[in-house]
């Protein structure tokens, strides 16, 4: 196994392989045109000029991650089918999450809407006491190690509290995020530590957009589970339990499935079975916003593994939650 160890932020990253100046914003940072050291681990400029990596796997299945928000926004698979969605009018300016363009055509109750591939919700899930799903989503991570695992690449960012998160959230963090990529799967790991003198709780998840056929599409695994139910009221919840075999998504979809198991089966309705496996996620959240997103809903589902419940944190404590996808 080889092993590359970077302390860096890439977008001030200096390498001697090829060195480019985006003249328009007067930034200037490196664009790989090469892999580094052999790994499949290749970093370029992506949409908005905005740095991404990118994992290619020996099979030829490939995965992209832009930093601004530690967002993976694509996962595709040997024969080039990308399992993941991104909203065709997703923004890439670093002014805002990764996501939609034009928030006037939304319902004022959604204060926010990210625009697909798995975006952090960290520190907070939804709406509360910050910026809706936190600020993990609009703050740069840093690649810290890159490394090969027997032709699958991966590579693991960091993320630091900083003045824009203390303003929001006055706790000392470190959150790592490894993303491995296989032939036919990709995961992922988060692990939150409290580096701070005190504690401090969190909730978090990860909004995983998969590219779907709506009609078609169902979910399975969450039969005996309790929900709450936001439709027809996202600001008031209706608990439940899931009865169904199988969850579909005839309209709008906003529920949470709490004490999930630890794999479910997404059947995208595009002839794809993912299965969605997860450690430490406890719970898992379905969505479609059907008409209030006319242009592209029939086009994708988010299945989300989630903690919807505080998770508490002394000094040095750690959390960790995996999550594995996989298809066949």
């Amino acid at each position: 196994m080889a092993t590359i160890s970077m302390s860096y932020s890439l977008p001030t990253l200096k390498l001697r392989t090829l060195r480019r100046v985006n003249r328009k914003s007067g930034m200037a940072f490196a664009s790989i045109s090469k892999e580094v050291g052999g790994l499949g681990v290749r970093v370029t400029e992506g949409e908005g000029n905005l740095p991404k990596v990118v994992l290619t796997s020996s099979s030829g299945s490939e995965a992209e991650i832009y930093l601004f928000g530690g967002c993976v926004t694509s996962w595709k698979v040997s024969n080039g089918k990308d399992l993941l969605f991104v909203r065709p009018d997703a923004v890439f300016n670093k002014k805002k999450p990764i996501r939609d363009g034009d928030l006037s055509q939304i319902l004022t109750i959604y204060l926010y809407w990210d625009s697909g591939g798995i975006p952090h919700c960290f520190p907070q899930f939804g709406p509360g006491l910050m910026q809706q799903h936190g600020f993990a989503r609009n703050m740069d991570w840093s690649v810290i190690n890159s490394e090969n695992l027997e032709g699958n690449p991966a590579v693991t960012l960091e993320l630091k509290d900083g003045p824009y998160s203390r303003a929001m959230w006055d706790f000392s963090f470190q959150a790592l995020y490894k993303v491995i990529l296989n032939s036919k799967s990709i995961s992922t790991q988060l692990t939150i530590t409290n580096t701070d003198d005190k504690p401090f709780s969190f909730n978090t998840a990860l909004h995983t957009y998969f590219s779907a056929s709506v009609t078609g599409t169902s979910v399975r695994g969450l039969k005996g589970c309790k929900t709450l139910n936001k439709d027809p009221d996202p600001t008031n919840p209706v608990e439940g339990k899931e009865e169904r075999d199988a969850v579909t998504f005839p309209g709008f979809v906003d529920c949470i499935y709490l004490d999930a198991a630890n794999e479910l089966h997404l059947d995208n309705g595009l002839g794809d079975t993912i299965s969605i496996h997860n450690t430490n996620w406890s719970d898992a959240v379905l969505w479609n916003p059907h008409l209030q997103m006319e242009a592209c809903y029939r086009d994708f589902v988010c299945v989300e593994n989630a903690k919807i419940g505080n998770v508490q944190l002394e000094p040095k404590e750690s959390w960790t939650a995996e999550q594995h996808l996989s298809v066949s």
